[in-house]
């Protein structure tokens, strides 16, 4: 099967996010069940300068939007099993940042085009591409458009992927055919008219063949007012076409008894780097070293859907606690000044970096003991499976892929792999955040087999590979993999395969019952369950282009 995957960003070329991780780690995944993989990235600044000497130019052309005739240059790198394509324009991609720019919506319809319009450029002709968010949501729609009138275009088929539907890249209706170079019909028909505006991302969720979200509960949520930013309607209408697969991570990359990005290394069967790696991160951030106290550790954006006014409403409950909490991010104003100032309440048992550092990050994975996603929506979350990775159990709210990845932790049965909480609520996260602080000072040995099971959770990219297959098998009519391919393996003979003797399960020692551990909040009133929420708002993100006039290229 052949798949081109477009994406505005891929690690470790260029990343800002979660997209990027994906981005970087699926191509590959899906080369290894064996697949053959093109990936489509603009060439931007920073690959240029790291990477330019490593490229290969393939060739250049002109690409048309609308009355602009633009160069495009065409460069190759073959790279894990996968060949990676970027596309040159320095007018549009030779800047410090990938994205905050007032023409974006420019840059990326040039990107879009570029790509439908020089596939005949790539070393083969795609049976599937595969786009992903509101920068590559034209791909779809330019098939579309040019398939009525080339019939080679109508043999590809195309899969759209939310990754998050907060951001639709929303534009004045107006600048339909001067800045995307397309007929009015598209806004007319309503295929790309959402509340009066241009909205690139419904136009792709209708157009595409197959949509895909980042987890099941993700696709489940997107039906709802709550989580869908006006667009719960139409993911309803495209029900029949809609999939939740769950993202991995790269587990090599992120391996504790490998990764030199942490002072130490460890593993499940051998965790006395793990307590060396608390001990220098108390001693980095000034925290008063102590092993028997645990770290709680943040790594986040600071906005809203992360759940930050939870933390913010409780934080002199939480640091009543005998703990330590560690926080890293930046964003929003109003809690970056709130953190600062409560980090200063707290010195010494409260650290607070506002930056983005990726070394500091690893740190706190590797050294924290538990770490807090509380998040109000969560698409999927790579945080919480790059934490238990390293050893560091989850507290974390059931939305999105949280609740997918995170199996509460039972201390009746001994099993879970972390801590979570239902409703949109402080007192419930105080709540299950006080019994996994006292779990791991009072019952030190269940905490460690919590750890163990967190530890272990699979998150690879092969599961999700396949099921992205699958998807793409399936708008072929076929199955993957291929039934003959699977009996030729079944049948192929396995040789010095040795017997694996079973082993009895070991009694579980020392599980604690949590109820015993800590007391419900008093007074904490149960709050409503996410659903029920007033839909979020979606103010300031509109993006009005026809203020900007654009010249000749």
């Amino acid at each position: 099967m052949k798949i081109l995957y477009v994406t505005s960003e891929a690690a470790p070329f260029a990343k800002t996010g979660g997209l990027g991780d994906v981005a970087g780690s699926l191509p590959p995944a899906l080369a290894r069940e064996g697949a053959e993989v093109a990936v489509a990235l603009p060439l931007y600044r920073r690959i240029r300068d790291r990477y330019g000497d490593q490229l290969t130019f393939e060739c250049y052309d002109y690409v048309d939007l609308a009355w602009r005739h633009i160069y495009c240059g065409l460069f190759s790198m073959k790279k894990d099993g996968v060949t990676w394509y970027f596309f040159d324009n320095e007018q549009y991609f030779d800047r410090p940042e990938l994205y905050g720019y007032l023409d974006d919506g420019e840059r990326y319809a040039f990107f879009s085009r570029a790509v439908v319009r020089m596939l005949d450029r790539l070393a083969f002709w795609p049976e599937v591409i595969s786009a992903n968010d509101w920068q590559t949501a034209l791909v779809p729609i330019y098939l579309k458009d040019d398939g009525v009138r080339e019939e080679r275009y109508r043999s590809i088929k195309t899969v759209f992927t939310i990754h998050n539907i907060e951001y639709q890249g929303r534009f004045n209706p107006y600048v339909l055919g001067d800045l995307f170079g397309l007929d009015p019909g598209w806004v007319q028909d309503g295929t790309m008219l959402m509340d009066g505006d241009l909205n690139l991302l419904k136009g792709a969720i209708l157009s595409a063949d197959a949509v895909t979200t980042v987890s099941p509960t993700y696709a489940n949520e997107l039906k709802m007012a709550y989580f869908a930013h006006r667009l719960e309607s139409i993911m309803r209408q495209c029900e029949y076409k809609l999939h939740g697969v769950l993202n991995g991570i790269d587990t090599e990359v992120f391996d504790p008894a490998t990764d030199k990005r942490i002072a130490y290394n460890y593993s499940v069967g051998d965790m006395e780097g793990k307590a060396k790696d608390k001990a220098e991160l108390q001693r980095m951030l000034g925290l008063r070293e102590d092993p028997d106290m645990p770290i709680v550790g943040i790594v986040s954006r600071l906005v809203s859907h992360k759940g930050l006014d939870l933390v913010c409403e409780v934080i002199h409950d939480m640091m009543g606690l005998p703990m330590q909490l560690v926080m890293l991010g930046k964003g929003d104003q109003k809690y970056e000044e709130f953190f600062r100032w409560a980090g200063q309440q707290y010195q010494g048992r409260m650290a607070v970096a506002l930056d983005y550092n990726e070394d500091l990050s690893m740190a706190i994975y590797s050294g924290a003991d538990l770490f807090l996603m509380p998040s109000r929506s969560e698409p999927c979350g790579l945080s919480q499976m790059i934490a238990m990775r390293y050893g560091t159990v989850p507290v974390v709210r059931e939305t999105g892929g949280l609740r997918d990845t995170i199996q509460p932790y039972d201390a009746l049965r001994d099993a879970g792999n972390g801590y979570s909480f239902a409703n949109y609520s402080s007192g419930d996260m105080l709540y299950v955040l006080r019994s996994a602080v006292y779990l791991y000072r009072d019952y030190p040995e269940a905490f460690a087999r919590l750890r163990q099971r967190a530890m272990e959770s699979d998150f690879s990219w092969k599961r999700s590979a396949n099921a992205y297959l699958s998807i793409y098998a399936g708008l072929w009519g076929q199955v993957w993999p291929d039934p003959a391919l699977a009996a030729e393996e079944e049948a192929a003979p396995v040789e010095d395969a040795a017997p694996v003797a079973e082993e009895a399960a070991a009694p579980v020692e020392d599980a604690v019952p949590v109820a015993e551990e800590a007391a419900p909040v008093k007074d904490a009133e149960p709050a409503p369950v996410a659903e029920e929420a007033t839909p979020a708002e979606e103010g300031g993100k509109k993006k009005k282009s026809a203020r900007k006039k654009h010249s000749g290229k």
